[in-house]
């Protein structure tokens, strides 16, 4: 699944961990390995939107 580059800071819509994880990868298999300036900025906000969706460890009491 490949998605659109978002000129947006948030996300459109609220994605699972796991999606947003393949477009990551999606984007560095696209790169072939070496990110231009743009596709950084890319991976910098897909990786934040990974870090908001993925699940926090539940701290013990």
């Amino acid at each position: 699944m490949l998605h659109i580059m978002s000129t947006s800071v948030e996300p459109a819509t609220e994605r699972s961990a796991d999606a947003v994880n393949e477009e990551i990868r999606a984007l560095w298999l696209r790169s072939g390995g070496t990110l231009t300036g743009e596709q950084r900025e890319e991976y910098r906000r897909l990786v934040l939107e990974w870090a908001t969706a993925a699940p926090q460890p539940v701290k013990a009491a």
